[in-house]
């Protein structure tokens, strides 16, 4: 029993995890438009123009990059909470259902 209450404990942290890398990545997203260049032509994105200070200029591929990894990251959570539901254990889908539930909540 203890071992059952630790796996759907697990499975449900991990759903958690996973609407949470879902919600920083669209947060990303948000920050990556924001950033983007008014221009989208190659001398806007490569070169800074006069009078820019230069904070925001290149920040969105950097911001692009992270939004990369948040993806891998969200993949793998995804795929280790659907091998974990397709052990057909109940109370194991149970968990992931609370724990997506959860996990969108907060």
């Amino acid at each position: 029993p203890a071992g059952m209450v630790l796996s759907v404990l697990v499975i449900l942290l991990l759903s958690v995890l996973y609407e949470a890398v879902k919600m920083g990545k669209a947060v990303l997203l948000r920050r990556a438009l924001l950033a983007l260049p008014r221009s989208l032509s190659r001398e806007a994105l490569t070169e800074p123009h006069e009078g820019d200070a230069g904070p925001t200029q290149g920040r969105w591929f950097w911001y692009h990059v992270c939004q990369t990894l948040f993806h891998v990251v969200q993949v793998v959570l995804g795929y280790m909470v659907m091998l974990a539901v397709m052990s057909y254990n109940a109370w194991i889908f149970l968990g992931a259902i609370a724990g997506s539930a959860l996990g969108y909540f907060l």
